[in-house]
C-alpha cells in the first residue's frame, strides 16, 4: 500500500478516557433497535462512517488507508486494548484480542447488546464506501475481531 508524508492527525482526543461512554452506546444501540428496528441502527452508524468520520473516508478514496491505521492505534493504545496492526503490500490487518470498550461494558451492563459490534462493522462499511478499499470485519469472539483493509479487485 503506498504511504504518503503524514499529516495531523484529526481524531486525537486526549485526557482522561471516559469508558462508561461505551455503556451508554450499548444501552442507545438496544433503545434503536427495539424502537425502530435494525436497520435504522445500521443507517445510523453507516452515516457515522461517512460523515463523523469524513476525513478518515478522504484518506481512503484518495488511496491513503495508513490513516485509519493511526487513528486505530490511537485509540486502541488510548484504551489499553490487546491488539496489534500487521500491514503488508497486499492488505492491513487489525486484530483485537480484547476490545477495552466491549470487555468493559460487560462488566457495568446487565449484557453487552447483541448488536454492539454492528457500531465497528457497519461503520467500517460505510468509510470504505465507493473507496479503492473495502475493510472487512470478523467478530473472532466476545470483545474481539479482526478488521482487515484490502484494495478491491
Amino acid at each position: 500500500m503506498q504511504k504518503r508524508p503524514e499529516t495531523p492527525l484529526r481524531y486525537q482526543e486526549e485526557g482522561n478516557v471516559h469508558l462508561d461512554f461505551h455503556g451508554a452506546v450499548n444501552t442507545t444501540i438496544d433503545f434503536i433497535v427495539e424502537r425502530y428496528g435494525v436497520e435504522v441502527l445500521h443507517e445510523i452508524f453507516a452515516k457515522v462512517g461517512r460523515d463523523v468520520y469524513v476525513d478518515l473516508r478522504r484518506h481512503m478514496l484518495e488511496g491513503h488507508p495508513e490513516e485509519l491505521v493511526r487513528h486505530w492505534r490511537h485509540f486502541f493504545t488510548r484504551e489499553n486494548a490487546d491488539y496489534d496492526i500487521a500491514v503488508s503490500e497486499d492488505e492491513i490487518v487489525l486484530t483485537v484480542r480484547r476490545c477495552t470498550a466491549y470487555h468493559h461494558v460487560a462488566k457495568i451492563s446487565p449484557s453487552v447488546s447483541a448488536h454492539f459490534c454492528d457500531q465497528t462493522t457497519k461503520v467500517n462499511e460505510a468509510i470504505a464506501e465507493g473507496t479503492p478499499y473495502r475493510i472487512d470485519t470478523e467478530i473472532t469472539g466476545p470483545g474481539a475481531c479482526r478488521q482487515i483493509i484490502r484494495r478491491r479487485a
